[in-house]
């Protein structure tokens, strides 16, 4: 029988994290202050971030040493598995192979905490001792809980309640681990505030719930700082582990891939599995496709403009040139909460404007599908982000069935479905639907972007 599941032992564990910014082939566009509208200092970033994660931000060293503590605690679940998907093959009758990385066998359940140990473990070198975040379907949140609780720092979640009422033991779990989580919009900050007064019924969204995270990071006159789960540069880095990792797994399967798929909401999994990949093409000449995937409702690198736009709605945030929907865009509330994001890392914005990306969107009810295909064949329930790659991954082996081409296929699955079975529910009977945001509500956020000469 052919070999399914590749291993590496602890010692295999990436002593290093791999940074985009030393190969990119395109220059980066400066980050800028959300008022003056120049570019930021670390001194502003300060007051929300520790100043070593400012300092990964804007590095151009090829590789970071990962600190030991960290490395320690990624032996809890880390190196994750590869797995050869054999059962899907056989269900999808295709010549092609078919690889995924199991990013939910982490406690949490995600690839989140690969970020998240790393980031609390900087906050707190720097004796910070308490962070604010966001999360939308709860993974993030799960993870930088887990890791506050490790470092025996405290957490205030604002959750986006459209999936803070969809997945309420993401919310649990998060409690659990000592956090505090509220529904955002809330009435605890200015922002919440505001945006309850005009829209008491909002669902709210990444975009609000990170306006809320940094006003009361930016607020606390010292004592909190702010962690984001995705987009910036550094959570992108600690994210490559997985495809350092898959790097060492495709060589014991004898096989390199020809495609590398992930989904992508602000691009941290995809980045992860993807960039060690990218740099083999831009060093070593390898010709690896690449495909991020994103939903229908929330088309950001397909039908968003590239151009600078803030990174939150009450626009403090930095603003950052990435591929947007306007940063007043309130996404429809699919159960994929994870990608419910406006805009996309900069770095992965610039290498798909530069074409050395793919993306394609795909609609709620086909992901679904796809993930109860793939559930049926390999027994592994995936979220519903996750689901956007494990679509991509079928149809790119159909595909090479209809061409009768030979393809090798690697997929991120970044986590487990399991607290996602509500969404499941729905699918199974016939309550969910396809989102097609319309053109002219994009066009209408789209007129609010900032004036950037």
């Amino acid at each position: 029988m052919p070999q399914t599941k590749f291993l590496l032992n602890e010692s295999d564990l990436p002593k290093t994290w791999y940074n985009i910014n030393a190969d990119m082939p395109v220059p980066p566009a400066p980050i800028l202050h959300p008022q003056t509208m120049k570019p930021v200092t670390p001194e502003f970033l300060s007051v929300l971030f520790p100043m070593e994660l400012i300092m990964q931000e804007v590095s151009t060293e090829r590789y970071i040493d990962i600190p030991e503590e960290v490395r320690e605690i990624y032996k809890l679940w880390r190196p994750t598995p590869l797995i050869r998907a054999h059962r899907l093959e056989k269900v999808l009758g295709t010549p092609a192979h078919i690889y995924f990385k199991h990013e939910g066998t982490s406690p949490s359940g995600s690839h989140k905490p690969n970020t998240a140990i790393a980031q609390a473990f900087y906050n707190k070198a720097e004796g910070v001792k308490a962070l604010t975040t966001e999360t939308g379907a709860g993974q993030w949140g799960s993870a930088l809980s887990m890791a506050c609780n490790m470092f025996g720092m405290s957490l205030e979640v604002y959750m986006v309640k459209v999936s803070y009422h969809q997945k309420p033991y993401r919310r649990v779990l998060m409690e659990t681990f000592g956090a505090e989580v509220f529904a955002s919009p809330t009435d605890r900050t200015n922002y919440g505030r505001s945006i309850l007064a005009q829209t008491p019924d909002s669902p709210g969204s990444l975009g609000i719930a990170i306006s809320e995270a940094v006003e009361v990071a930016a607020t606390s006159e010292g004592k909190k700082k702010y962690s984001l789960g995705s987009v910036l540069n550094h959570v992108l880095m600690h994210q490559t582990v997985i495809g350092e990792e898959a790097l060492k797994q495709m060589d014991l399967a004898g096989e390199y891939p020809d495609v590398v798929i992930g989904c992508v909401g602000g691009g941290s999994n995809f980045a992860g599995i993807a960039y060690p990949f990218l740099r083999e093409n831009i060093l070593n000449g390898r010709n690896t496709r690449f495909v991020a995937v994103e939903p229908t409702a929330t088309p950001t690198l397909t039908r968003g403009p590239y151009a600078f736009d803030y990174g939150d709605t009450a626009k403090m945030a930095p603003i950052v040139k990435m591929f947007t929907l306007g940063h007043d865009f309130v996404p429809p509330p699919i159960h994929a909460g994870g990608l419910r994001y406006h805009g996309m890392a900069p770095s992965i914005c610039a290498l798909y404007d530069a074409g050395f990306l793919e993306a394609r969107a795909v609609p709620q009810l086909a992901t679904f599908e796809a993930a109860i295909t793939f559930a049926k064949a390999e027994g592994i329930i995936p979220a519903p982000e996750t689901a956007h790659a494990v679509r991509a991954a079928i149809d790119e082996a159909l595909d090479a069935k209809e061409k009768g081409e030979e393809r090798v296929i690697v997929f991120n699955l970044s986590g487990h479905g399991h607290f996602d079975l509500a969404a499941y529910q729905a699918y199974l009977s016939n309550q969910l639907e396809d989102f097609e945001y319309p053109e002219s509500a994009i066009q209408a956020a789209l007129e609010k972007l900032p004036i950037v000469n």
